[in-house]
Parts: C-alpha cells; sequence; structure tokens
C-alpha cells in the first residue's frame, strides 16, 4: 500500500489516479500514519522522505509558537512599562493642585416689614463670616406694599460651607430677617 515516490511522475500519476474519485485520502483528524500506509493496495512503499513525527515529538514543535499565550518575558516586560506609566501619572497628577468645589449661591432675605432698616440688615448678613465664604454684590428688590427684599450673592466652597448653615447664621439675627430663600444655586 502506498503512492510510491511521491517526487517522481510515476508516484504523483499513481496519486492523481488514487484522487480521482476520492475527495481525500484516508484518515482520523490528529490520528497520523506512516505515508506508506496511505493509497492503494498493491503499490510498493518507496518515500524516501523521513517517516512523519510521532505525537510526542509534535509537542516540542508546538511549544516554540505559542500563538494564544503569552510569552513570559512580553509579560514582565508590559508588567513594567505599565508600573512606570502607572508612576509617572501619580506624579504628575500630585503636581496639580486639587480642584475645589465651588458653587455661587442668590440668597433673598426677608424683612419683617416695610420699616426694617436694611442697611443694618445688609451689615448683618455680611457680618457672617466663615472659611470658603465670600461675599459678593447685593440689591434691594421689592417685594410689595413699600416692604423691599435684600437679594445678596456670595461664593461658597461646597466642603466648608452649606446653605442649611448660611440659613441657620442669618435667620438669627431675628430683630431683621423674617426668613430667608435660595433664589439661586450654580455649581462653579
Amino acid at each position: 500500500m502506498g503512492f510510491g515516490d511521491l517526487k517522481s511522475a510515476s508516484g504523483l500519476k499513481v496519486l492523481n489516479d488514487f484522487l480521482s474519485d476520492r475527495s481525500y485520502i484516508e484518515g482520523l483528524p490528529g490520528v497520523k500514519k506512516p505515508l506508506g500506509q496511505y493509497g492503494p493496495a498493491g503499490v510498493a512503499d518507496t518515500t524516501s522522505g523521513p517517516v512523519p513525527a510521532s505525537k510526542d515529538d509534535d509537542d516540542d514543535d508546538d511549544d516554540d509558537i505559542d500563538l494564544f499565550g503569552s510569552d513570559d518575558e512580553e509579560d514582565a516586560e508590559a508588567a513594567r512599562l505599565k508600573e512606570q506609566r502607572l508612576a509617572e501619572y501619580a506624579a504628575k497628577k500630585a503636581k496639580k493642585p486639587a480642584l475645589i468645589a465651588k458653587s455661587s449661591i442668590l440668597l433673598d432675605v426677608k424683612p419683617w416689614d416695610d420699616e426694617t432698616d436694611m442697611a443694618k440688615l445688609e451689615e448683618c448678613v455680611r457680618s457672617i463670616q466663615m472659611d470658603g465664604l465670600v461675599w459678593g454684590q447685593s440689591k434691594l428688590v421689592p417685594v410689595g406694599y413699600g416692604i423691599k427684599k435684600l437679594q445678596i450673592g456670595c461664593v461658597v466652597e461646597d466642603d466648608k460651607v452649606g446653605t442649611d448653615i448660611l440659613e441657620e447664621q442669618i435667620t438669627a439675627f431675628e430683630d431683621f430677617v423674617q426668613s430667608m430663600d435660595v433664589a439661586a444655586f450654580n455649581k462653579i
């Protein structure tokens, strides 16, 4: 059984004749036989090529090229490069000053009546001093019946000053302030 010498014209003719009515030679996937065991019966095996390697020998060839795995040296280099870039990023980020979250707040401070001294009311409100609080412009806005409210702006650091603290301290001036509302609140 066999095809003969496939390097000669006669061996190729035997192979061509054999494949004229077949789409493949024979065999199961992964099962290898010596080349002389394939082909038509009655043809002497005159293959001069090397005998196919056994299954154990093929494992050595597979170790040389690992298409889906990874090389330990490349992994170590990639890990080192990643650590270096992370360290550079951390150093760069440490040099930048941290952004402080701030808000712009517009407050409406309402007096008790039209006889309340609005200049004194504004003076009381501006007397509130806290770390992270900066008072801005103010104006008197008519409400009705001769009553005006104080509309005053401020900028606060969100971590240090909240609207509830401002309301508590402003409404503590009970002689002048009836109530306080937040008219506008914007993040900066």
